[in-house]
């Protein structure tokens, strides 16, 4: 189940970002060339992506890799 967990919150991180930006879905999975469904999978927290992947979705969303990692880690980590 842990894994589960964080892929839950790295897609709601994803998600977030996304927002921030107020891309639809479909034009972050276009920016990062992926599957609209692939990136819903992802926010859902169904999917993990894979090392390529998160570069990509990183580089549409203007950010770097380690830093949506990060904040994953911040929430998984974070006291109850």
């Amino acid at each position: 189940m842990y894994s589960s967990k964080a892929e839950e919150i790295f897609g709601n991180v994803v998600k977030r970002h996304r927002q921030q930006l107020k891309l639809s879905q479909e034009k972050l999975a276009e920016s990062a060339d992926l599957h609209r469904t692939y990136i819903s999978q992802i926010e859902r927290g169904l999917k993990s992506p894979s090392l390529k992947a998160l570069l990509q979705i990183a580089n549409a969303l203007n950010t770097k890799a380690h830093l949506l990692l990060q904040e994953m880690e911040s929430e998984l980590y974070e006291p109850n």
